[in-house]
C-alpha cells in the first residue's frame, strides 16, 4: 500500500477531533451554567445578534446544561460514528444523526457576521494605505468584525465541518469502500469525470448568475440609481453615512469577482495557471485551492441567506416598491450556496486522480 500522507488519514482522526470539539462544548456549557463569563449567545451577551440568531434569546443558566448534555451526547455519538463497521439500520441512524449535528453547527446556527468578517477584510486592506474607508480602520477590523461571539459561530463551523467528515468516513467504512476517496470499486455514473463535467456546467451557471442580483442593486446605489430602494432613502442614508454606497459597490465587486473564479471551476485556466499570471504561468492548479475557498464561500453564503429567509419567515422584513432591494437579491443566497458547493464537488471529482491510499481511479 502506497504511503499515506497525513492529508489522507484523515478519517482516522476526524471521529475522535468531533469527540474532543464536542467534550470541549461540554466543559464550557457546565462552565457556563455555573456563572462562568464569556457565554456568546443572548441580547445580553451578544446584541448585535437581535434578529439573527437562532440562540439570540439564550441565556447561560438554561442553555448552559444544554450545552453540557448535547456535548456529552455529541461525544459518544462521534465514538460510536468512529467504532461502528456493520452495515444496517443503526448504521443508518447513526449517520443521519451526524449529518444533523454537522448541518445544525455550520449551517444553521451561524448567521451573516462571519461572511460579512470575511469580505471586509480585503476591503479594508485595499482602502488601509488611503485612509478608508474613514469611519473604520483596520486595527478595528478584530473589535468590530471578529468579537468573540463571531469568534465562537467560527467555531461551531469548524466543529460542523469535523461532524461531517465523520459522518462520511462512516458512511464509506460501512460500505466497505476507500474511506479517503469513497471508492469501491463500481463506478457511479454520476460520479465519474465525464458526468460531474456536465452537471458541474450547469451547477456553475447558476452560482455565476445568482449572485449578480445584489451585484446590480449595489452598483445602481453607488451611480446615485434608487434600484429597489426609493430616491429619499438611497439619499438619506449616503448622507448619514458617507461612503455607504462606495462600500457597497467594492462589496459587489468583490461578489462578481467570485463569481468570475466560479466559472474556472469548469474552464482550463482553473487547471493550469493562465499566462497573464506571474511565476505561476503553465503550472498546474492544485484542486485545494480552489476547493478550499469555494466551499467555505458556500457554506457562508448559505447560512447567510438563510438569516435573511428567517427574518422574512419571521415578519421582520417588510417588502415593498422601496425596499425589495435591500432584501430579495439576499433571499436567493442559499441557493448559490447549493449551486457553488455542487460546482465543486463536480470539479472535485474531476480532478481528484487516481486515489493515494486505494490505488483506484
Amino acid at each position: 500500500m502506497p504511503l499515506r500522507s497525513r492529508r489522507t488519514r484523515w478519517p482516522e482522526w476526524t471521529g475522535w477531533a468531533a469527540a474532543s470539539w464536542s467534550l470541549a462544548y461540554a466543559a464550557l456549557g457546565l462552565y457556563w451554567w455555573r456563572g462562568g463569563a464569556g457565554f456568546p449567545f443572548g441580547a445580553a451577551n451578544d446584541p448585535a445578534a437581535a434578529g439573527l440568531s437562532l440562540l439570540e434569546h439564550a441565556r447561560p443558566e438554561s442553555a448552559g446544561p444544554v450545552f453540557l448534555i448535547a456535548g456529552l451526547c455529541g461525544a459518544a455519538l462521534a465514538a460510536a460514528l468512529t467504532r461502528t463497521r456493520k452495515r444496517g439500520w443503526i448504521s443508518g441512524l447513526l449517520t443521519a444523526a451526524g449529518c444533523v449535528v454537522a448541518a445544525t453547527l455550520a449551517l444553521l446556527i451561524p448567521d451573516y457576521r462571519p461572511l460579512l468578517a470575511t469580505v471586509r477584510l480585503p476591503v479594508l486592506l485595499a482602502g488601509a494605505p488611503f485612509g478608508w474607508p474613514e469611519q473604520v480602520r483596520l486595527s478595528q477590523f478584530a473589535e468590530l468584525y471578529l468579537p468573540w461571539p463571531v469568534v465562537n459561530q467560527i467555531l461551531f463551523v469548524i466543529g460542523g465541518l469535523l461532524w461531517a467528515a465523520t459522518a462520511l468516513a462512516h458512511r464509506r467504512r460501512v460500505r466497505a469502500a476507500c474511506e479517503s476517496c469513497g471508492r469501491d470499486g463500481h463506478r457511479t455514473g454520476w460520479t465519474t469525470p465525464a458526468a460531474a463535467a456536465r452537471w458541474g456546467r450547469w451547477a456553475v451557471a447558476v452560482a455565476v448568475v445568482v449572485p449578480l442580483g445584489y451585484c446590480l442593486t449595489r452598483w445602481a446605489w453607488a451611480l446615485g440609481i434608487p434600484l429597489g430602494v426609493s430616491r429619499e432613502g438611497l439619499d438619506r442614508q449616503a448622507a448619514e453615512t458617507p461612503g455607504i454606497w462606495l462600500a457597497g459597490a467594492m462589496l459587489a465587486t468583490m461578489g462578481a469577482g467570485g463569481a468570475l473564479l466560479t466559472i474556472g471551476l469548469v474552464r482550463p485556466w482553473g487547471e493550469v495557471y493562465p499566462r497573464w499570471i506571474p511565476h505561476l504561468r503553465g503550472r498546474r492548479v492544485r484542486p485545494r485551492t480552489a476547493i478550499i475557498p469555494a466551499t467555505a464561500v458556500a457554506m457562508l453564503v448559505f447560512s447567510a441567506g438563510l438569516v435573511y429567509l428567517r427574518r422574512y419567515a419571521l415578519g421582520h422584513i417588510d417588502l415593498t416598491a422601496d425596499t425589495w432591494g435591500l432584501w430579495v437579491p439576499e433571499f436567493f443566497w442559499p441557493l448559490w450556496g447549493v449551486a457553488l458547493a455542487a460546482a465543486t464537488l463536480a470539479y472535485y471529482l474531476r480532478r481528484r486522480g487516481a486515489c493515494a491510499t486505494c490505488g483506484r481511479e
